[in-house]
C-alpha cells in the first residue's frame, strides 16, 4: 500500500486509467445521450487519458515528481478530445498545481482534488449538474476534512465518485428519460477507481459501467444540446463542434472567452502559461477559427458536424488528417500537427481496423499519411472500407515520416478537400527523404556490401553510400541531398542518436549553406540515428 504519491505511482496511475477507459470505452459510449447523442464520449476520455500516460511513459526513468505531474498534465492537454476530454485535462493539471511540489501523501490529495474541482468548474462557461462536474465536486467534497493516509483518501475519493455517478439522473432530466447516468461522469470516475486501485495495490476487474435502461422511452423534449459532457445547456442552433490548441496569452484568452460566447455554446477553454485548449460550438466555423487567430496562433484544428437534430455523427469531424507513427514521439509531432496518430511498431504495420477508426475519428473528408512504403497498402485497404460507409478518403503516397510532416504543414482544412489534398501530395513530393542506418547484420546493398558496424546511407529509399562514422555519414548523405534550389531540412533525431549529431549537420548548413533553413526535432525513433528531409 502507498504511502505517497510517487513518480512510478503516477506512471501506473495514468496508464491503468488509460487501459481501463479502453476497455469501458464502448459501454460509456452508450451512455452517450447528454446534450447531444454522438457515441463519443468514452472513445473521446480513453483517447486524453491515454495522451497523458504516454507523455509520462516518455520520460526516463529518473523523472522527478514536478516533471512527472507535468508532463501529465501537459499530455493529457494536448491530447484532449471532446468536451469531456479537455474539463479532465484541466482536472488533471489542478492535481498537477499542488501534487507537483508536495510530498504525495494523504492531505496533498485532498488538496488536489479540490483545485482539480475547481479549475475544472472555472473552466466550463455555463456548468450543467448532474455531468462529471458534479461527480468531481462531490469527491473532492467527501475528502476535504478526512484525516487518514494516501489510501484512505483515494478510496473515499473513488467511493463517493461512484455514488454521485448513481445520482446523475436526478439532477439532469435528460438522463432519467433516457434511463442512463452520464457517460462523462462514469469515465471521471473509472479514472478515480484506477487512482484507488494503484494507491492501495487492488486490482480492477471489468470497469463497472451501468448499463441503460431500455424500458425507458426518451420524451419527444429531448432536443439537441451542446457537448458530450459537463457543459452548458441549450446550443440547438449550432451545427459544429470546433476545437484547436492554441498559443496566446491571458489577456488575449479572456477576449477571446467573450467573442466565442457571443459566437456558439459548450464553451470550455482550459491551459495556461501560453497554451490553451479551446472548445466550442457554433453556427459558423470559420468564425470561431478567425477568433482564435486574432487571440494568437490556433493550430491542431478539429470542425466536428453536429446533425441539426442532435443525432450521430457519421464521423467525428468535417475535415482530418490520419498520420501513421512508428514510436510515441513522432506520434506526438503529427499530434501537435493536428493529426490523429495511429501507432505502429518500427519495421512494422498497424492493423487495417486501427487506421480505420482513425479515419471515422478523424472526419467525412480525410487525408491518410502512412509515411511509409509498406503501410500504403494497410492504408489503401482501410481507405476502402471507410468510403463504404460515405467518408471521402484519399491516400498520400508519403515515404516516410519527413514527408508526412511536410504535407501537414500545408494542410488547410477551410479549403476545399479536392485543393487540399493537391497541395498535400505536391509538399510531400517535393520532399526527398534520406536516413542512415547502423547496421546489425551483414546486407548487398545497391551501395556495396554492409557488414556489422558500417553506417548505411539511404537517399529516397534507395542504398547511396556506406560509411564508418555515423556523423561523416550522415553529413556525406546531406550533401548529395541539398541541391541549388533547396530551402529547408528537417531533421528528426533518433532515441539512440549521438550526442551533437544534428547539430553537426546544422552547423555546416550554416557554413555551407546559410539560406537554407534548418528545423529539429525529437523524432524518438529506434534504429535511425537521423531522419533528414529535404524541401
Amino acid at each position: 500500500m502507498l504511502q505517497v504519491l510517487d513518480p512510478p505511482a503516477v506512471r501506473r496511475w495514468s496508464r491503468l486509467a488509460a487501459e481501463t477507459l479502453g476497455r469501458a470505452r464502448e459501454e460509456i459510449d452508450a451512455l452517450n445521450v447528454f446534450p447531444v447523442p454522438d457515441g463519443d464520449t468514452g472513445t473521446n476520455l480513453h483517447l486524453t487519458m491515454l495522451a497523458a500516460a504516454e507523455a509520462v511513459d516518455g520520460l526516463p526513468g529518473s523523472a522527478d515528481t514536478a516533471t512527472t505531474w507535468r508532463t501529465l498534465a501537459q499530455g493529457a492537454l494536448l491530447g484532449a478530445r471532446g468536451n469531456s476530454g479537455v474539463i479532465v485535462s484541466q482536472a488533471l493539471r489542478g492535481l498537477a498545481e499542488v501534487l507537483r511540489t508536495a510530498e504525495g501523501g494523504g492531505a496533498d490529495l485532498r488538496r488536489g482534488l479540490a483545485r482539480a474541482a475547481e479549475l475544472a468548474r472555472g473552466a466550463v462557461e455555463k456548468p450543467v449538474e448532474g455531468t462529471l462536474l458534479s461527480v468531481l465536486t462531490a469527491a473532492a467534497a467527501a475528502v476535504r476534512d478526512l484525516t487518514g493516509d494516501l489510501a484512505a483518501v483515494a478510496g473515499r475519493a473513488a467511493q463517493e465518485a461512484r455514488a454521485a455517478l448513481r445520482r446523475t439522473p436526478e439532477q439532469l432530466d435528460v438522463l432519467a428519460r433516457n434511463g442512463v447516468v452520464d457517460a462523462g461522469a462514469a469515465g471521471l470516475t473509472i479514472i478515480l477507481e484506477s487512482l484507488a486501485a494503484v494507491v492501495t495495490g487492488s486490482t480492477i476487474g471489468r470497469p463497472q459501467v451501468p448499463a441503460p435502461d431500455r424500458r425507458v422511452v426518451p420524451g419527444p423534449e429531448d432536443g439537441p444540446g451542446c457537448g458530450d459532457s459537463g457543459g452548458s445547456g441549450d446550443s440547438g442552433g449550432f451545427g459544429y463542434e470546433v476545437m484547436y490548441l492554441l498559443e496566446a496569452g491571458d489577456e488575449a484568452v479572456d477576449a477571446l472567452r467573450g467573442e466565442l460566447s457571443g459566437l456558439g455554446d459548450s464553451l470550455v477553454v482550459v491551459g495556461g502559461e501560453g497554451l490553451w485548449n479551446v472548445h466550442v460550438h457554433v453556427a459558423d466555423a470559420g468564425a470561431a477559427i478567425e477568433a482564435g487567430m486574432r487571440a494568437g496562433r490556433p493550430y491542431r484544428i478539429r470542425v466536428t458536424y453536429l446533425t441539426a437534430s442532435g443525432g450521430t455523427r457519421r464521423a467525428a469531424g468535417g475535415r482530418g488528417v490520419v498520420a501513421v507513427a512508428a514510436g510515441p514521439a513522432l506520434g506526438a509531432l503529427f499530434e501537435q500537427a493536428g493529426a490523429v496518430v495511429v501507432r505502429r511498431e518500427p519495421g512494422g504495420d498497424p492493423p487495417p481496423a486501427a487506421v480505420l477508426s482513425a479515419i471515422r475519428e478523424a472526419g467525412t473528408e480525410v487525408v491518410v499519411l502512412p509515411n511509409d512504403s509498406g503501410t500504403r497498402q494497410v492504408a489503401a485497404a482501410a481507405a476502402a472500407l471507410a468510403r463504404e460507409e460515405g467518408i471521402a478518403v484519399s491516400v498520400i503516397p508519403t515515404r516516410a515520416s519527413v514527408q508526412g510532416l511536410a504535407a501537414l504543414a500545408v494542410h488547410d482544412p477551410l479549403r476545399r478537400f479536392d485543393d487540399d489534398v493537391v497541395a498535400m501530395t505536391e509538399a510531400a513530393a517535393h520532399t526527398r527523404h534520406g536516413h542512415v542506418w547502423v547496421a546489425d547484420r551483414e546486407a548487398v546493398t545497391s551501395a556495396g556490401l554492409v557488414r556489422p558496424g558500417d553506417v548505411l546511407g539511404v537517399i529516397d529509399g534507395d542504398a547511396a553510400l556506406v560509411g564508418s562514422d555515423v556523423a561523416e555519414t550522415v553529413l556525406r548523405v546531406v550533401r548529395r541531398m541539398v541541391a541549388t534550389s533547396s530551402e529547408l531540412v528537417t531533421l528528426l533525431e533518433g532515441a539512440d542518436a549521438p550526442d551533437g549529431l544534428a547539430q553537426a549537420v546544422q552547423d555546416h548548413l550554416a557554413s555551407a549553406r546559410p539560406d537554407i533553413e534548418v528545423v529539429r526535432y525529437e523524432g524518438g525513433q529506434g534504429g535511425y540515428p537521423l531522419l533528414i528531409g529535404v524541401e
